[in-house]
């Protein structure tokens, strides 16, 4: 089992506490099994027992996780629990074991193609191209990170492949992609193609930033907890003046509502509108206020559950600036 892989962390998590307070879905349901330390003794049962691997309510605590990594990144000793929770994942799957909801799922993002349009020596992975004159474009759904976060480990290499071949024959050397988690997925997987996340790509500025505007930047799952706790993204806003303030209790916390997990929202909606309005609540009086996320998910999936709170995604923020 691809679990026993990780007994170190097993070992590490069961019994401990210390990160508890960073689970953002323990944080709004309150059950032990939706933290760190209970998806460990959950999984430690699985290893002792793989009976148990057929427990519906372990495998969906298993999803119910947002693999934030927010108690990865700031545990002492980077305990890598949400790797344990997509062992366990790949684990169910291959017993074919998946639940219903999570294959209809898979099945969905297994259907994709991927097209490139456009001239120029660089592509764009994204949503905003105008911002990216002179680049050429390529399009379609997630490129596997999806189904490799949901488990279909075989299938995500399928769909990668897909990807893969799409970006060799644009001939383009250098592949700038928008959305964090696909960032996350890419980087490091295309031969002879180096891959920038588009903040990174954007900077120093090419406008003039005018009048100050106050918001409230939310931190990327992946781009912090997953990718070293990226720099471009803020020093970008800041260049194009936005006076970035903090969120939330404390700068640990994840508050990206789900975006570890890629679907969050159409696996566990229920779970992620509670995640939302740990957000809004947080945020109090919203009125005027801005949010900006490096992630279309957050920022899409804020706004369906409060139409009314104002959420810019960093390439928004910045056409914004340019307009």
């Amino acid at each position: 089992m691809h679990i026993e892989e990780h007994q170190d962390v097993i070992n590490a998590c069961r019994f401990c506490f210390m990160c508890r307070h960073l689970d953002p879905v323990g944080n709004v349901t309150f059950r032990e099994a939706d933290t760190p330390r209970g998806r460990a003794l959950v999984i430690d049962s699985i290893r002792m027992n793989p009976e148990c691997l057929k427990n519906a309510d372990f495998i969906d605590a298993l999803y119910r996780s947002a693999l934030s990594a927010a108690n990865r990144y700031h545990c002492v000793s980077h305990y890598d629990e949400t790797g344990l929770v997509l062992a366990a994942r790949q684990d169910v799957v291959q017993a074919g074991l998946a639940p219903e909801n999570v294959k209809t799922l898979a099945h969905a993002l297994e259907d994709v193609a991927f097209t490139v349009k456009g001239k120029g020596d660089v592509l764009y992975y994204g949503e905003n191209p105008k911002l990216y004159p002179g680049c050429k474009t390529i399009s379609g759904k997630d490129p596997g990170k999806a189904l490799e976060v949901l488990g279909f480990v075989s299938e995500s290499r399928k769909v990668f492949a897909k990807f893969k071949k799409a970006v060799a024959e644009s001939k383009c050397k250098t592949l700038v992609v928008a959305e964090p988690s696909a960032y996350d997925f890419l980087k490091g997987k295309l031969s002879g193609v180096k891959v920038v996340h588009c903040t990174e790509y954007l900077l120093p500025p090419k406008a003039k930033a005018g009048r100050t505007r106050k918001a409230c930047y939310l931190e990327s799952d992946f781009l912090k907890n997953y990718d070293g706790n990226m720099a471009a993204p803020r020093e970008l806003l800041k260049s194009y003046g936005y006076a970035l303030e903090p969120f939330g209790t404390n700068g640990e916390e994840s508050y990206s509502v789900g975006e570890g997990a890629v679907v969050y929202d159409e696996l566990n909606p229920a779970l992620c509108q509670k995640l939302c309005s740990r957000v809004y609540g947080l945020a109090g009086d919203a009125k005027g206020a801005l949010f900006i996320t490096a992630s279309r998910y957050v920022r899409d999936t804020l706004k369906k559950y409060n139409a009314k709170i104002e959420v810019l995604s960093v390439e928004d923020a910045i056409a914004r600036r340019n307009a």
